[in-house]
């Protein structure tokens, strides 16, 4: 199953829907092009929607930090919305749940980016 993206646009919040999973390959390197599109078109504040992420392999994860640290060295900023468990238990193991704000809910996220 390969990765699905869909993204749109609240309160300047450039919010990109993500569905299936994130693997070595094309679908990391299609995740990587679609924050650095995000980026150049002037988006600066990103927020990934995992609710339908069902794997994610080292490279996913490697991309995840690639992407929250592009965007942030462009003085941006990247959270994370609706961990599976599966992700969540991932993201806990790895530490990596320290570095990313991480929420369930969508309003309270777009809200923590702030006007």
């Amino acid at each position: 199953m390969s990765l699905k993206m869909r993204t749109r646009e609240l309160n300047g919040v450039m919010v990109i829907d993500l569905g299936g999973q994130i693997t070595l390959g094309e679908a990391s390197a299609a995740l990587r092009d679609e924050v650095r599109d995000q980026i150049g078109h002037g988006f600066k504040k990103i927020l990934l929607n995992l609710a339908d992420v069902t794997y994610i392999d080292s490279a996913g994860l490697g991309e995840l930090t690639g992407a929250y640290t592009t965007v942030k060295n462009r003085g941006g900023a990247l959270k994370l919305l609706s961990l599976t468990k599966r992700v969540h238990d991932l993201m806990q193991i790895t530490k990596l749940y320290t570095v990313f704000d991480v929420f369930d809910d969508e309003r309270k996220a777009i809200a923590s980016f702030g006007a």
